[in-house]
């Protein structure tokens, strides 16, 4: 026989296990390996030569007086044990998995909700009680999920850290992306840098995550913010060449001219390219309210010395919940009234037709600062979404000051049904002409940009003339397609320009890749400082600062955690043990 039919012959006998050895010999082929059904034993070439050596050396002596058929009945029942010690080791793994993957669940769920690690034990007691009621063949199974303390913590760990590389390969894909960034005291009084990101990738696709939330253990100066900034932005991989803009509270550490936080990250992106530009933007919310408690409408309230000139919320910002307190006094005040009898006191400004009137006027202005505030805070809103719903109302106040100036009430319900003199008309429209002129004077940020923002939000009717050079003959091409102009019509705006050809409008791509990426505010700062209140409250004060991080990270994610891969990961950590 030549060498090489001696080779094929080896090989096919490596491939194909012949039955009739099993009976010969007593093995039996698992997984493309041969396995001794005596001592298990495994050959990992299956040739005869080596079967019949390990056979006649090591079990011969036992088996060679048995027939043929009685070799063949103890190896037909040799195979059906493994067999069956096989099925229970497989269902044995499936359950120690489904047990895995169930702690795994449970333990995102009680990040996710801001709840104590501890509270796994309680879910697994409430679980084992439930399955012995509802279905008692399973109450064992249940019994299996770990979900001590120590286990939820060990699981929310790792949950935290897939979510933080899952940013990681979606960092990498962004071609621009902003930062928002706001800070706030812990209840142990530990100043918390929160930076969210937020990035585009050249389909459009939007990413907005919690970079990082950073204790401030010492000073909060501008300089060590922006070193906690470059730390976090180094830690995920943001390039700082593809930073397009940053949005904060406007506290002075963060937005000072000359050693504040802004001045120090444009100089490194200075550093890095001069032509780079970075839009700074000081959140729209935040200048909302800073627009009205700094003008004449605040000052009312204040000399009509109302104790509940602001509320004791998270955020200045919430201040204007007011507005539905005030409406409800107004609404009840004959109750209070009569009340106030009762207990033998008396409020004098609940008859004083003048007081009356400025309350009124106050509900009636702070309703519609209150609908603003709640339209600003919807979600999914882009920057020139929240732009617009300003502009509007600026509008809105000139116009209304005109309506007082002509003694017209229509938009002003509660102030109709007061008692009001003319000159009560003239100095309420010159209350929201301070109030039209403080807005235009917060939002000078916004303004800068208007027209880029035109130019994303309303490309076939914005001005070519008012663009960046590098956009303008793109953008008569563009508007000179009348496909693309129904399209638009039809498109969300981020499938609109992911459709756009690369070739054929990369300026205006890149234009709108940076304004649709920017925040609008820092809303969502606000909303994860509330959670951070809940979650590290005086009850659970010495939750650490790594714990505190992965807690946020996940409640507020917007990735799913890839529960499969960290129980295989849990599973082979297991079996090197």
């Amino acid at each position: 026989m030549s060498a090489e039919n001696k080779k094929r012959k080896v090989d096919t006998e490596c491939r194909i296990f012949n039955k009739s050895w099993t009976a010969k010999y007593l093995f039996t082929e698992v997984d493309g390996i041969a396995v001794c059904l005596v001592c298990k034993e495994k050959v990992a070439v299956i040739k005869v030569f080596n079967l019949k050596r390990h056979f006649e050396t090591k079990h011969a002596k036992k088996y060679k007086n048995l027939s043929n058929n009685e070799m063949a009945q103890t190896a037909e029942s040799m195979v059906a044990k493994l067999e069956k010690q096989q099925s229970f080791f497989t269902r044995l793994h499936a359950s120690n998995d489904a047990a895995v993957m169930a702690s795994f669940v449970i333990a995102h769920k009680i990040a996710q909700n801001s709840k104590p690690f501890s509270e796994g034990e309680f879910v697994k007691k409430c679980l084992v009680e439930t399955a012995a009621i509802v279905c008692p063949d399973k109450t064992d199974a249940f019994k299996q999920v770990p979900l001590s303390r120590r286990t939820v913590t060990r699981r929310v760990e790792c949950i935290a850290g897939d979510l933080r590389d899952q940013l990681l390969h979606y960092v990498k894909q962004f071609d621009f992306f902003t930062l928002a960034l706001d800070e706030s005291c812990d209840v142990r009084d530990t100043a918390q840098l929160l930076i969210f990101v937020r990035g585009i990738t050249c389909d459009f696709k939007i990413t907005e995550e919690i970079a990082a939330i950073r204790p401030m253990k010492g000073t909060t100066t501008g300089a060590d913010i922006f070193s906690e900034v470059d730390a976090s932005m180094d830690k995920l991989g943001l390039k700082w060449e593809k930073l397009a803009g940053v949005t904060t509270d406007g506290c002075p550490n963060l937005t000072g001219k000359n050693v504040g936080l802004l001045k120090r990250m444009k100089d490194r992106v200075n550093e890095i390219d001069p032509k780079q530009q970075l839009v700074f933007l000081h959140c729209i919310i935040h200048q909302q309210v800073s627009s009205t408690k700094s003008q004449t409408v605040y000052s009312l309230l204040e000399e009509q010395e109302n104790e509940h000139t602001d509320i004791g919320y998270h955020t200045t910002v919430r201040w204007l919940s007011l507005g539905k307190i005030l409406k409800r006094v107004w609404d009840l005040q004959q109750e209070i009234r009569e009340f106030c009898q009762t207990k033998n006191k008396d409020i004098p400004q609940l008859s004083d037709k003048k007081w009356l009137s400025d309350f009124a006027f106050v509900v009636d202005v702070t309703a519609l600062l209150n609908e603003l505030n709640c339209k600003l805070q919807s979600k999914k809103l882009f920057v020139h979404n929240m732009h617009s719903l300003v502009k509007s109302f600026i509008t809105k106040l000139q116009f209304l000051s005109r309506q007082l100036q002509n003694n017209n009430l229509a938009h002003f319900p509660t102030l109709n049904t007061a008692t009001t003199s003319a000159n009560d008309f003239q100095k309420y429209s010159t209350m929201l002409d301070a109030l039209h002129a403080e807005f235009l004077r917060r939002f000078e940020d916004f303004r800068l940009i208007e027209n880029k923002m035109s130019m994303v939000s309303s490309p076939f009717t914005s001005n070519v003339e008012n663009i960046p050079s590098d956009a303008q003959l793109e953008l008569i091409d563009l508007q000179c397609d009348t496909l693309l102009q129904e399209k638009f019509k039809s498109s969300e705006i981020l499938d609109f320009y992911s459709s756009l050809n690369k070739k054929s409008f990369p300026n205006i791509r890149r234009h709108a890749q940076k304004m649709l990426v920017l925040f609008g505010s820092t809303y969502i700062c606000e909303q994860t400082f509330s959670v951070m209140n809940f979650t590290k409250s005086k009850f659970r004060s010495s939750l650490t600062d790594e714990h505190l991080s992965d807690l946020l990270r996940i409640s507020t994610s917007a990735i799913e955690p890839d529960i499969q891969g960290l129980v295989r990961a849990q599973q082979s950590i297991h079996t090197s043990h």
